[in-house]
C-alpha cells in the first residue's frame, strides 16, 4: 500500500468517475484502474462496484474511506514537517554523561547555545561511564562532557579543559572534621568512608577513591552506586566522602573541607572532530565562556 494508490482511491471516491479523477490526478484512466486493481489485491476486498455506467463504494470501499483518509493525512503531515525545515535549520548535537549531576552543570552554557545558535536540538544523554567513549568513537556521540581521563585510557579523541575542580572531604556539620579549613589524606586515615562502588564511577574518580581503599580497612567502607547515595548517608553522618567539588552542590547539611594532598581534576569535553560540525564548535565556545 502506498500514497498513491491511496491517492486514487480517494479520489475514485470522490467523484464515481474513473476518468474524472484520472484527469484530476494528471495521469491516464488505465493507471489510475491499475492501481485501485493492486489496492484490492492486497487488501483483498472489492472497494468499488463498477458498470458501463456506474461507480460506486461497496461497503468494504465505505468501511476503508476513512482510514484511506487518515493514512494519507498523516503521510502528508510527515512530508510537511521536514518540508518545512531544511537540514540547516535543525542541527542534532548528541552529548553523553556519565552521571546526572555533571549534566546539571550545563544550564547557562545550554542557555548561551540557544541564544547564539536556536537551530540545535540538543539532546543530553547518562551513559554508564564502561561505553561512553565506545560511543564516541563510533560517532554515536558528538562529545562527552566530564573529568579528563589519565593518558594510559587511550582514549581516542580531542579534549578540551574548561576548568579544573579540587577533591574535597564531604562530611555532616556534626563531624569532627566540620570546623577544619582543609585536610590531607593521612588525617582521614581510620574514618567512616562513604564512597561509589568501583564500577560504578568514572575512572578519575575512582583513582582518587582508591587511595583511601589502599589505606583503609573494608569494615569502615560504606559503598554506594549513586551520587545522591552517597551524600545522604553523609548527610546522616555515616562517615565521611572524597569527592571531586564540581559534583557536589553548596547544601547547609553537608559541609566541604579541600584536601591538599590529592591533584585538582580537571573538567572538560573529549570530542572527535569539529569539522563541519557548527553545533558542536559553538557549543564548545559556549561552555568556555561559562567554565572558564
Amino acid at each position: 500500500m502506498n500514497t498513491f494508490q491511496l491517492s486514487c482511491f480517494l479520489t475514485v471516491a470522490e467523484y464515481l468517475n474513473f476518468s474524472q479523477a484520472a484527469q484530476r490526478l494528471h495521469v491516464t484512466h488505465p493507471a489510475v484502474s491499475q492501481q485501485i486493481q493492486s489496492l484490492e489485491k492486497e487488501l483483498n476486498v472489492k472497494l468499488f462496484q463498477r458498470t458501463t455506467r456506474s461507480v460506486k463504494l461497496t461497503e468494504e470501499g465505505k468501511a476503508f474511506l476513512p482510514d484511506a483518509q487518515q493514512i494519507l493525512r498523516l503521510s502528508e503531515r510527515a512530508k510537511k514537517r521536514f518540508n518545512t525545515s531544511t537540514p540547516e535549520d535543525i542541527e542534532t548535537l548528541m552529548l553523553g554523561f556519565d552521571n546526572f549531576k555533571l549534566m546539571s552543570l550545563l544550564p547557562d552554557t545550554l542557555t548561551q547555545l540557544k541564544a547564539s545558535r536556536s537551530t540545535v536540538h540538543p539532546h543530553l544523554l547518562v551513559i554508564p561511564f564502561q561505553h561512553i567513549y565506545q560511543m564516541l568513537e563510533e560517532w554515536e556521540l558528538d562529545a562527552v562532557v566530564g573529568f579528563k581521563e589519565s593518558s594510559d585510557a587511550k582514549i581516542k579523541a580531542t579534549y578540551k579543559e574548561l576548568t579544573k575542580t579540587s577533591m574535597m572531604c564531604v562530611c555532616s556539620p556534626n563531624h569532627h572534621f566540620a570546623y577544619k579549613n582543609e585536610l590531607n589524606l593521612g588525617e582521614l586515615k581510620g574514618e567512616f568512608l562513604v564512597i561509589f562502588e568501583p564500577p560504578k564511577t568514572s575512572r578519575p574518580i575512582a583513582r582518587a577513591q582508591g587511595k583511601l581503599l589502599r589505606t583503609h580497612h573494608p569494615s569502615v567502607f560504606y559503598f554506594c552506586k549513586s551520587l545522591e547515595e552517597i551524600i545522604t548517608l553523609v548527610t546522616a553522618n555515616y562517615g565521611i566522602s572524597i569527592l571531586p567539588d564540581l559534583l557536589v552542590c553548596d547544601n547547609p547539611q553537608i559541609v566541604k573541607i579541600p584536601i591538599k594532598d590529592v591533584e585538582m581534576m580537571s573538567f572538560g569535553i573529549y570530542y572527535k572532530s569539529i569539522q563541519g560540525n557548527h553545533a558542536l564548535k559553538e557549543f564548545i565556545n559556549c561552555a568556555k565562556r561559562c567554565f572558564m
